[in-house]
């Protein structure tokens, strides 16, 4: 006969059911995981190309490597509105158009990182402040239902536009690495912008406009310095 086993065996622990916060823990995770990998983008050349890269003078420098970090922390802050629109949106199609433009927006952030370290410079310190409160306003705006949520989309991306605009007129002339990669980056803002108002966004109303402007506000201010 064979001998019994004296040790009891410990109950294999039941299959726990997903709940609701499997999907926004896994959007969070997946958008976090972004702060540390680049590599996962349409898979753009980088638009300096072979740019000159002319020497600046320091106080140049510093004020370049300046306006890259707000533009670097302003691609993380995409990531994380269309990481969060996407986890809430309700029609596949806007779902997958939301993620599409991430991709293509991580392109941005990893050419703003290539041109920061040709500065001798780093990121934003703050990156994980700018995923998480994008996040959240990316996931309610998407509560307001898609079109409110695509509206949202157009009007962010015309304000980014703006701001890369002033950005170009504040490069020093002789910069032309920097000024091929904001040129590139404006175009595929503005064409995100018109692919959002053909997918039927919804105008976004000006008191909210208003609130968009002061958090970037915020943001560039931060950013530029930390």
């Amino acid at each position: 006969m064979k001998p019994s086993d004296p040790s009891p065996r410990a109950p294999r622990p039941a299959e726990r059911e997903p709940g609701p916060a499997d999907p926004l823990l896994s959007f969070i995770g997946r958008g976090l995981s972004l702060l540390a990998e680049r590599r996962h983008g349409a898979g753009r050349a980088n638009p300096a190309g072979s740019a000159r890269d002319a020497k600046l003078p320091a106080d140049e420098r510093r004020h370049v490597a300046g306006l890259m970090r707000i533009n670097h922390a302003g691609e993380i802050s995409a990531q994380a509105l269309y990481h969060g629109q996407a986890l809430t949106a309700r029609d596949p199609d806007t779902r997958r158009h939301l993620l599409e433009a991430a991709r293509e927006e991580r392109d941005h952030l990893r050419w703003c990182e290539e041109r920061l370290r040709e500065l001798d410079d780093a990121p934003s310190k703050l990156q994980p402040l700018w995923y998480a409160g994008s996040f959240a306003i990316g996931a309610l705006a998407g509560l307001r239902g898609d079109a409110a949520s695509l509206g949202f989309v157009q009007e962010t991306e015309r304000q980014v536009s703006e701001h890369l605009d002033e950005h170009l007129q504040q490069l020093p002339e002789t910069d032309e690495r920097s000024r091929a990669i904001l040129e590139t980056m404006r175009r595929d803002e503005q064409r995100h912008g018109d692919e959002a108002r053909d997918a039927g966004a919804a105008p976004v109303p000006m008191p909210v406009r208003d609130l968009m402007r002061q958090v970037a506000k915020l943001m560039k201010f931060g950013a530029y310095r930390l």
